[in-house]
C-alpha cells in the first residue's frame, strides 16, 4: 500500500499544530510498514524540515505553486458566494495536472484541511479537478477544526468547501463533531469517521527511557508497574512481580513491569533477577512482561531523572519491601501519580502511606525490636489474586488515574494507526 499525505505546507513549524499531527501521522504509517509520500508547496523550505520529516523513507514531493511563471497568491475564501480573482481557474489547472502527476502511483490520499480552509480553495477545486483522471485513489479529507454551518446560499468555486466528494471518506478528530461535518459536505454519517490525535509521549521523554521503550511496550499494557531499588532480597521484588502476575491471571489486564535496578553484594545479580521472573511467571506474568534495566546497559542504576519520566507513565507502584526507614520511591511515585501498594508491616511504609492514601497488603516485615512473617490461608496465589481483583477496581474508580492509564493507552499513535486509520486506509 501506498499513500500520498497532501497538507500544501509552506513552512514546518511546530508552533502549527497540523505539522505536529501530520508528523504524528507519517511516523505512524512507516512504523506500519506502509509507503508514504507528502505533497508540500513548492516553497516549502527543505531547511525546515526535521524530525520524522528527515526520515529517507518518506518521499518528499513539492507541488507547484507557480503560475505562468507568475507566484500563485493564496486568497482566503471563506465566504459561500463572491468573486475569485483573476486567473483563479487557471492556478487550479496548473495544480491539478501536478497532483495528477504526482498522485499515480498511490492507493490513498489524505487530505489535511485542503476541502475545510478559506486560504486553500484553489487546491480544493484543483484536487476536484484531478480526482476525474485518478478513478482508483481512495481520499481520505481529514477536518482539524469545527465544522461550518453549511450556508443556504452558494456559489461555485465557493460551494466546493460545503460539497460532497467522490470516493471520499470525511474524518474527525473526535466523534462528538461527526454530526456536523455530515451536514458541512451533505454526506451521510456514515461516510465519517473518526481518527484521534496522538500523544506521542515517548518521543519527549529521555534517551534512556526510549531505550527501555525498545525492550519493552511501555505504551499499551493497561497495568505498568516500575520498581527502583537495589537487587537485595530485602526489597522483595519478587513478591512485586507475584503481585503483578496474580492481577494478569486474575483480571486479564496486560500487566508489565520495569525494575530499574542496580547490583548488591547480598546475592548475585543474576541469581535474585531469576528468582523474580520465576516467581511472576510463576503467578501469571509472561515472557517479555519484565525488563531489568540492567540488562539494556545500566548495570550500576538508571539515571534518577529516567525513573521519574518511567513513574510518569506508570500506573502502580508496589513495595512490598521488608524494612525501610523512609521510603523515597514511595513519594517519587506518588508525585507521578501512581496507585500505591505498601507493606503495612513496615513501620515506616505504614505511616508515609496513611497519609497518601495508599493500598495496603501484608507481608513479612522488620518491626522496632522484632520482625512479622505472614501465612496465607488458603494460599499466597489466592490472596494476591484476591487483593489484584481489589487494586484494579480501584483504579478504574479513580477518575484520574484512569484518564492517564487511558491518555496513555489509547492516544498513543500505535493504538490510533491499528483501530482507526489502518482500518480506513484499507476501505475497511
Amino acid at each position: 500500500m501506498k499513500v500520498a499525505i497532501l497538507t500544501m505546507f509552506s513552512g514546518l513549524s511546530t508552533t502549527y499544530s497540523l505539522v505536529n499531527v501530520v508528523a504524528d501521522q507519517i511516523k505512524m504509517l512507516l512504523e506500519a510498514q506502509v509507503e508514504v509520500k507528502i505533497l508540500v508547496c513548492e516553497t516549502c523550505p527543505d531547511e525546515e524540515r526535521w524530525g520524522i520529516f528527515r526520515d529517507p523513507r518518506l518521499e518528499w514531493i513539492k507541488i507547484t505553486n507557480t503560475c505562468g511563471g507568475v507566484p500563485v497568491v493564496w486568497h482566503d475564501y471563506s465566504s459561500p458566494t463572491g468573486t475569485v480573482h483573476e486567473g483563479f481557474y487557471q492556478e487550479a489547472e496548473t495544480i491539478a495536472r501536478d497532483y495528477v502527476r504526482n498522485l499515480q502511483d498511490v492507493d490513498v490520499c489524505i487530505l489535511h484541511d485542503i476541502l475545510y480552509q478559506g486560504w486553500h480553495l484553489v487546491h480544493n477545486v484543483a484536487i476536484r479537478r484531478a480526482q476525474t483522471s485518478l478513478p482508483n485513489v481512495r481520499f481520505l479529507a481529514f477536518t482539524h477544526s469545527l465544522p461550518i454551518n453549511r450556508p443556504q446560499k452558494m456559489e461555485e468555486p465557493f460551494s466546493a468547501r460545503f460539497t460532497p466528494m467522490p470516493n471520499t471518506c470525511f474524518v474527525y478528530p473526535s466523534r462528538s463533531g461527526i454530526e456536523a461535518l455530515a451536514r458541512q459536505y451533505d454526506v451521510p454519517q456514515g461516510n465519517c469517521a473518526v481518527v484521534y490525535n496522538s500523544l506521542p509521549l515517548l518521543e519527549v521523554l529521555s534517551e534512556d527511557v526510549q531505550r527501555v521503550a525498545g525492550s519493552i511496550d511501555l505504551l499499551h499494557g493497561e497495568i505498568l508497574a516500575v520498581c527502583p531499588g537495589r537487587l537485595t532480597p530485602g526489597k522483595r521484588f519478587e513478591k512485586a512481580a507475584a503481585l503483578a502476575g496474580a492481577i494478569q491471571r486474575k483480571t486479564e489486564q496486560r500487566t508489565q513491569m520495569v525494575f530499574c535496578d542496580f547490583p548488591c553484594a547480598d546475592i548475585p545479580s543474576r541469581v535474585y533477577k531469576e528468582m523474580i521472573q520465576m516467581e511472576g511467571r510463576k503467578f501469571g506474568l509472561e515472557e517479555g512482561d519484565m525488563v531489568f534495566t540492567s540488562d539494556l546497559g545500566y548495570e550500576q542504576g538508571f539515571p534518577r531523572k529516567g525513573v521519574l519520566e518511567l513513574f510518569g507513565l506508570s500506573n502502580l507502584f508496589i513495595c512490598p519491601s521488608y524494612s525501610e526507614s523512609f521510603g523515597l520511591t514511595v513519594l517519587e511515585a506518588a508525585s507521578r501519580g501512581n496507585f500505591l501498594v505498601l507493606n503495612e508491616a513496615v513501620p515506616a511504609l505504614k505511616e508515609l502511606g496513611e497519609s497518601l492514601g495508599a493500598y495496603f497488603m501484608r507481608w513479612d516485615g522488620r518491626n522496632f525490636g522484632y520482625d512479622t512473617h505472614e501465612r496465607y490461608v488458603p494460599s499466597e496465589q489466592a490472596y494476591y489474586e484476591e487483593h489484584g481483583g481489589i487494586i484494579v477496581n480501584l483504579m478504574r474508580e479513580d477518575r484520574s488515574l484512569r484518564a492517564k492509564t487511558r491518555a496513555r493507552t489509547q492516544y498513543n499513535g500505535a493504538w490510533i494507526c491499528r483501530n482507526q486509520l489502518m482500518p480506513l486506509l484499507r476501505g475497511n
